[in-house]
């Protein structure tokens, strides 16, 4: 893949093109909506303008670019032909290409009509504002954010015109994955994807995000890839002995800024399992906060990222046991080409009365290039004393061994870094119980070796 174009200028505002007067449009644009929605935007607003952007002096910021985390030169984005979806979407299997909710440019552009059991609700926040007012009062941004980002949390509540909003009730198993598109198209568009998930007490689903681009181009001479602006977000709630699993892919665009938050709580017995696929943008920063709030809670949180040409992933994980007899397993791993870079940092806190914490949390990187950057700080914050916690990091090159096997049988060096990368995600694809989840993820991540 040839390089990405330069980032940003230096010179930043702190509100960018999110002016008082864009908000004032964008409220305009909403119509008849609750006054509690206005409210609660009007605050985020106040406290996007008035926090700082980033510095260098942030500890949550450490390496990371911030030349490049600009906010002028983009504009709310406009609804956008559904067409333009079904044309970028990869070849993947049928239970993930067939989304439930299709969001183009913050928009709704497609939905399905696939039964469901009763009770369980799948539909968009902009009905669900009217119609399920109290679950959103109670899930929606509910978890204060605490890895940096709080300005662009505040962003995006603010903006943020639809998404997805998926309710199942007590005792109730949904058999198929619920499957969403979230769309960016237009050159310097912004858009704010959002997905809210309730399983109550001894609920079960499986709900799939997958973020794009239309235009993702690689092309002799330079990338040709159109800038956007993706502020997303997701709320996860798993009840008393639920169980939730969510997946999130992301491909954007080469020129992508890239911003997702995931607020995860997990009840007493319950179990959650969150693996999040990162291919795209220029730079992209994903926040993972997961409170295990009762005994017998369980948190599994797996990351996959392809990082190459002077592509940014940075990574930014909290992991809080705030009740006995919680675990919680953290495996995230990355594969850098080129002058790619990756950051991870993590930090594993337990809480006093969290007895009999069980957590682990691993960062590795498998480095494809001897320019490529990792860096790793893994952490942990315990006040417990009956407790086993284990953190670690490492980053490692290509087996001799293993390059001259491939080289020896005629293996040119695209193909084989990418049977290296496959091979090296196995541990984590592998604990995926679908396997149409499994090939439609591989599916995703041969896309960025075809780029």
């Amino acid at each position: 893949m040839s390089a990405p174009v330069s980032s940003p200028a230096a010179t930043r505002s702190p509100i960018g093109s999110f002016t008082a007067e864009t908000f004032a449009e964008h409220l305009a644009s909403l119509g008849a909506v609750p006054a509690w929605w206005i409210a609660r935007k009007r605050a985020a607003y106040d406290t996007f303008a008035r926090l700082p952007l980033p510095s260098r002096t942030d500890e949550a910021w450490r390496f990371s670019t911030l030349q490049g985390v600009a906010l002028e030169g983009f504009h709310i984005a406009t609804p956008a032909e559904t067409t333009a979806a079904e044309r970028r979407i990869p070849d993947l299997p049928a239970a993930l290409a067939t989304p439930d909710l299709a969001f183009a440019n913050n928009h709704l552009s497609a939905r399905s009509n696939a039964a469901r059991p009763a009770g369980v609700v799948v539909t968009t926040l902009a009905e669900a504002v009217g119609s399920h007012a109290d679950l959103l009062k109670a899930h929606f941004m509910a978890q204060p954010q605490k890895l940096g980002s709080e300005k662009f949390a505040a962003l995006h509540t603010a903006f943020v015109r639809d998404g997805a909003f998926v309710y199942v009730p007590r005792g109730v198993e949904v058999a198929t994955p619920i499957v969403i598109h979230h769309l960016a198209t237009g050159p310097a568009s912004a858009i704010f994807p959002h997905t809210l998930v309730i399983a109550e007490e001894n609920a079960k689903v499986t709900v799939i995000d997958l973020f794009y681009s239309d235009a993702r181009l690689s092309l002799p001479g330079g990338a040709v890839s159109v800038p956007h602006f993706a502020c997303g977000a997701n709320d996860l709630y798993a009840g008393h002995g639920a169980q939730l699993t969510y997946v999130g892919a992301q491909a954007w665009s080469y020129e992508t800024l890239s911003l997702q938050f995931n607020s995860t709580v997990v009840r007493r017995d319950a179990r959650v399992q969150s693996l999040n696929l990162h291919l795209g943008g220029r730079q992209s920063r994903h926040e993972s906060l997961s409170q295990l709030q009762a005994p017998g809670a369980f948190s599994e949180m797996l990351a996959l990222t392809v990082a190459d040409g002077t592509q940014e992933f940075d990574q930014r994980t909290l992991q809080i046991h705030q009740a006995p007899d919680t675990k919680s397993d953290l495996l995230y791993k990355n594969s850098l080409r080129d002058q790619a870079k990756t950051i991870f940092s993590g930090l594993i806190v337990v809480d006093p009365d969290a007895q009999r914490t069980d957590a682990y949390q691993s960062n590795r990187n498998l480095m494809l290039s001897e320019e490529a950057e990792a860096n790793s700080l893994p952490g942990l914050e315990i006040q417990a004393n009956d407790v086993r916690c284990t953190h670690g990091a490492t980053s490692s090159r290509i087996d001799p061994e293993q390059e001259f096997y491939l080289q020896a049988r005629g293996i040119r060096k695209d193909a084989a870094d990418q049977l290296l990368t496959f091979g090296f995600f196995e541990e984590v694809l592998n604990r995926l119980v679908s396997d149409d989840l499994h090939a439609g993820l591989r599916s995703l991540i041969e896309t960025q070796f075809e780029q």
